[in-house]
């Protein structure tokens, strides 16, 4: 008689809020996870948020929107919400948006094989709700370490827009002009009236928004992409 034995998998394990993993492992966790949508992995430490509120979901989808409009009128720039970086063998953010160069035109970040960003983008945005200490904290400190040129935080409760870039190696607030306005410095022609986005009166976000669309600075920044690949302003 032959008798033979079985050895069933072992079982993964879920995803918990505080677990120490390494990024593989934070990977095969949540992989084995289909209904899970949003966790990130910061200095070996996993996050999980539990609910999505409505004080976070509106000025997410405001952020995204004056982003997004942006892109539309810059060629070779690409946006995102809510994708996973692998930055490194312990660290996989998940930021709400972003904006990036494409690699062909001098961008940091790539897209792997596999389909998931890899380095740190041109710029990030974080709406901060109940995560201040961690926007404010080991998130800024880990997108300074990996080169995020400017890094965007919304205080929701505070109702305060910090705009931060990157000047040797540490984080520098990035203030408005006189006439309220913060410009981009990485992104010629991105302007923002914090306060206006703040108090949710969209025509203002969108008029500053145009005017830096038409800015001479913007149109210059179109030139300069173009002449990396020898294509031209508004191709691609």
């Amino acid at each position: 008689m032959v008798t033979g034995s079985t050895t069933l998998p072992a079982e993964i394990p879920p995803l918990r809020h505080g677990d120490r993993l390494t990024r593989a492992e934070f990977e095969r966790r949540w992989d084995a996870t289909p209904g899970l949508k949003n966790a990130e992995l910061i200095n070996g430490v996993v996050y999980v948020p539990t609910t999505i509120s409505i004080s976070h979901a509106v000025p997410h989808f405001e952020l995204i929107t004056w982003l997004g409009m942006y892109r539309m009128r810059t060629p070779f720039t690409e946006g995102a919400d809510n994708v996973s970086i692998r930055l490194n063998d312990d660290n996989m953010p998940q930021p709400d948006a972003l904006l990036r160069l494409h690699q062909s035109h001098g961008g940091r970040s790539r897209i792997t094989h596999d389909d998931y960003l890899e380095g740190g983008p041109e710029l990030i945005g974080e709406v901060a709700d109940t995560t201040v200490c961690e926007d404010l904290g080991a998130k800024r400190d880990l997108y300074r370490r990996f080169g995020v040129q400017e890094y965007i935080v919304w205080r929701v409760a505070d109702r305060v827009i910090d705009w931060f870039v990157l000047r040797n190696a540490y984080y520098d607030t990035l203030a408005p002009g006189p006439d309220g306005i913060i410009r981009s410095e990485v992104f010629p022609g991105l302007w923002l009236d914090p306060a206006a986005l703040i108090a949710g009166d969209a025509a203002r976000v969108l008029a500053v928004a145009q005017r830096g669309h038409g800015s001479p600075e913007h149109t210059a920044f179109l030139q300069e992409l173009a002449a990396r690949t020898g294509a031209r302003p508004g191709s691609g």
